[in-house]
């Protein structure tokens, strides 16, 4: 960069200047030729990364001439150093090489169609069209004070995909949660095909996605099998998409805490005894290639797992992944930030995102009190953990509103509940009055308005729930947010960009750890 000469300049030069051609700079015997290795090295790995010749490559870097591969290598390097308008546009849409020449099309994200006032996107480069508002089956039919019965979930699924537009459903392997030995894990899909199995076409109805559980369990064999029993229990011979419900590495971003900082000795044990990128993409090339999924994805992942996928998978051919799925919210908007956002996007890699906690518990929604030092009498109560009338907490705990009001939810969702996140909340109500809209309206229409989402994720526990997140996403596909409205969201955040990552006094007595004893920072 700073000799200001191009890439293809300095693979037919080297180190030395000799003019050496770009199938000699490929081989391993390069100093031979007065090319230096580390010059060698550094072409050899540019054109990995355009995804040219990638067997061609090993054979060149493991001592065999490549005079066949003369005229396409030839080729990628002239590509690669052109700035020229007639340059093919996959080459600037897939830096990385993405799914190849033969693969399908088209931006994540893109704006395919808008069915019953709810707009569909492209989901990475598939033809898939999902829904910018999916549903969210964590709770269903689960040990849960308010957890949906199947009837109701039926009921939601009635009034989202056969009449509201909605055709993404969103479940995993280990759904419900909570669960319990008389409403197992497993039983959400169960109920899902059911509802499929009532009238005949309702699987094309929809698209559905789910998830194995990550960690150790993660291996080429168990992405095979726990597919095909998640298969089974939705009733049907394929998924639309297949995800790591959390990594297989270890990774910090990773949990449901405040953990943020990677620790270098945890990864050292424990990354090399989990699967790797190559047998994670193996197995799912495997399912593809039998038809039982069209995409794969990683939730509660990074940048790294991305392009760590993504690399594998071009190296053994396979395509690359289709989505992602984060925690994503006004509160949290970590993946636009931390290099995610960068990653997935059609100059890179072309990933959908799939945003769950849209509403952050339900902090979002306005239904609980924010001023806990206070005693805001007028307001509605805070989450019943932190109210401090006593008497009143008593109360909400016995009647909860949702989540926040049971001890047990509350502590593991506390960070939706720091200082520093109730303050933003408390001027994102004052913006979303002063724009005439609902609290839970401006948190949806905020990332249905987002770049770097594809689809949100909601969960229901009433159909009237589904009917205000259906309206404010069909306001969202009639007109964007006001642009003066979205600077001030974004003077809020800028305050502080990471509000739930920010710790309300961390004891001296637990060294590292956080509220729900996840390592910190």
């Amino acid at each position: 960069r700073g000799s200001g000469a191009t890439l293809p300049r300095l693979c037919r030069s080297g180190a030395g200047g000799t003019g050496v051609g770009p199938d000699v700079v490929l081989e391993a015997s390069a100093s031979s030729s007065g090319v230096s290795v580390k010059a060698a090295l550094v072409c050899a790995a540019a054109l990995s990364a355009l995804g040219v010749l990638a067997a061609t490559r090993r054979r060149c870097l493991s001592g065999r001439r490549c005079q066949s591969a003369s005229a396409p290598v030839r080729r990628a390097l002239d590509a690669f150093g052109t700035r020229s308008p007639a340059r093919p546009e996959r080459s600037r849409r897939h830096f990385f090489g993405g799914f190849g020449e033969s693969g399908p099309t088209g931006d994540t994200n893109e704006l395919l169609e808008t069915v019953n006032g709810i707009r569909r996107r492209r989901l990475g480069s598939t033809d898939m069209a999902v829904s910018e508002l999916a549903l969210g089956t964590q709770r269903w039919a689960g040990d849960d004070f308010n957890s949906p019965d199947e009837a109701l979930c039926h009921a939601v699924l009635d009034r989202g995909v056969l009449e509201g537009g909605i055709n993404l459903i969103d479940t995993a392997e280990s759904y419900p949660i909570p669960s319990s030995n008389q409403k197992p894990e497993g039983r959400t899909e169960e109920i899902i095909g059911s509802w499929m199995a009532k009238e005949p076409g309702r699987r094309d109805k929809v698209l559905l996605a789910s998830k194995i559980s990550g960690g150790m369990n993660i291996t080429r064999q168990s992405i095979i099998k726990n597919c095909e029993g998640s298969l089974k229990r939705l009733g049907t011979d394929r998924m639309d998409v297949y995800m790591l419900h959390w990594p297989a590495r270890y990774t910090p971003q990773s949990n449901w805490g405040q953990s943020l900082e990677y620790d270098w000795q945890t990864g050292r044990q424990a990354v090399p005894q989990a699967a790797s990128f190559g047998d994670i993409v193996e197995g799912m090339g495997q399912l593809i290639e039998q038809g039982k999924i069209r995409g794969y994805g990683s939730c509660n992942d990074n940048a790294v797992g991305l392009m760590g996928m993504a690399a594998a998978a071009r190296e053994r051919g396979v395509p690359g992944p289709c989505c992602m799925q984060n925690d994503y919210s006004l509160l949290n908007r970590r993946i636009e930030e931390n290099g995610l956002s960068e990653a997935s996007s059609p100059a890179l890699e072309n990933c959908g995102f799939m945003a769950y906690n849209v509403l952050a518990g339900g902090m979002l929604t306005g239904k609980y009190g924010l001023d806990i030092e206070n005693m805001d009498l007028e307001g509605p109560p805070p989450a019943a953990v932190d109210d401090p009338d006593e008497e009143r907490g008593v109360r909400s705990n016995r009647d909860p509103r949702g989540r926040m009001d049971r001890r047990d939810w509350a502590l593991t969702l506390i960070r939706y509940r720091t200082r520093a996140a109730r303050e933003a909340m408390a001027e994102y109500k004052v913006l979303a009055k002063r724009a005439g809209l609902t609290p839970t309206a401006l948190a949806l229409r905020f990332a249905a308005g987002r770049d770097a989402v594809t689809t949100s994720l909601l969960g229901h526990t009433s159909v009237e729930q589904l009917d205000e997140c259906i309206k404010a996403f069909e306001e969202a596909a009639r007109q964007p947010l006001d642009p003066q409205l979205c600077w001030d969201i974004d003077r809020v955040h800028v305050k502080n960009r990471l509000p739930l990552f920010t710790v309300d006094g961390a004891r001296p007595e637990r060294a590292n750890r956080g509220k729900i004893g996840e390592r910190i920072p």
